[in-house]
């Protein structure tokens, strides 16, 4: 059975670590250099509740992912999200220079990210492969990000634009990332021209349309319907696919959306609550604490 882990217990990283950065409660950023001992933390299946970014840029690391296995090579990335099961298997740290980010799912969630620019194929593959091969180019740019988000966790841990900072350098990892599998996956290259599966088409248009109507619609049913399936046959689908359920894949969009007008847009929680097609703001209460785990109001003030 594995083990969940907390964000403070990830702390621990830092006995392995040459560089080692922490701010808060929000991200922990950890490099490992040759010779040094690795993330003695994760030789036991974990879970954690958060993303999980991993950079190798020399030697090769082998993860066990939700009960499969992968290799992460030099210059290749793995990105994990919050509930995966990981496990580090045996592995030569004399050779293996990496970068670690763990970021809480309370600062996931605080980021402002745009949906629209977000590829939903990407998102989706994702899901179904963690990791990812980039060029020595791609892997020591995204590397200069990681160690700026070093730098603002040791020199800026008690500033007050240091949450600002992070929030903007994490954006810009995972926009950079989203650009970097679109530059090797976009419309021209082989593996856009692989033949796809009627269930992974299916997966594709639920997607896109969750992300055209999550703001008045979040019955399962209605986007059955748009795909001319039943709705139990949709969710196995999405499920199979994804490792989530259609329902959640809603939730995530609305909740998203419900987070960015509450504290980007200038509409009182009523309001938000008919812009999200709410019959009350009672009812979206219930809904968005259900979900959070907190209030709109008491997110506003967060």
């Amino acid at each position: 059975m594995e083990q969940i882990i907390q964000f403070e217990r990830f702390e621990e990283i830092k006995k392995y670590s040459s560089h080692y950065g922490q701010l808060g409660d929000d991200y922990i950023f950890s490099r490992i250099k040759p010779g040094e001992d690795g993330i003695e933390i994760l030789s036991n299946p974990v879970r954690f509740a958060g993303l999980t970014v991993c950079l190798v840029l020399k030697g090769e690391i082998s993860l066990d992912v939700n009960l499969n296995t992968y290799t992460i090579r030099q210059n290749s990335i793995v990105v994990l999200g919050s509930g995966s099961i990981i496990k580090v298997n045996k592995v030569d740290w004399s050779k293996v220079e990496a970068y670690a980010l763990f970021v809480s799912t309370k600062f996931m969630h605080d980021l402002n990210l745009d949906l629209n620019a977000i590829n939903i194929k990407q998102m989706i593959d994702r899901h179904v492969s963690p990791t990812g091969n980039l060029s020595p180019d791609e892997a020591s740019q995204l590397g200069q990000y990681m160690e700026l988000l070093h730098l603002n966790a040791t020199r800026n841990r008690e500033a007050v634009f240091s949450k600002n900072i992070a929030r903007s350098l994490i954006q810009a990892i995972i926009y950079q990332m989203l650009q970097f599998e679109e530059n090797h996956t976009g419309p021209n290259s082989e593996n856009s021209k692989q033949p796809q599966s009627r269930k992974l088409n299916y997966v594709h248009e639920f997607m896109n349309l969750v992300q055209l109507h999550h703001t008045h619609e979040r019955s399962i049913a209605f986007y059955a319907d748009k795909l001319f399936i039943s709705p139990k046959y949709l969710s196995h689908i999405i499920k199979e696919a994804t490792g989530r359920s259609a329902a959640a894949w809603i939730d995530e969009f609305v909740i998203l959306e419900a987070k960015n007008m509450l504290r980007f847009s200038n509409k009182n929680i009523q309001q938000v609550a008919y812009a999200l097609n709410f019959n009350t703001q009672s009812s979206f209460g219930k809904y968005f604490k259900h979900i959070t785990g907190m209030s709109p109001t008491e997110y506003q003030k967060s």
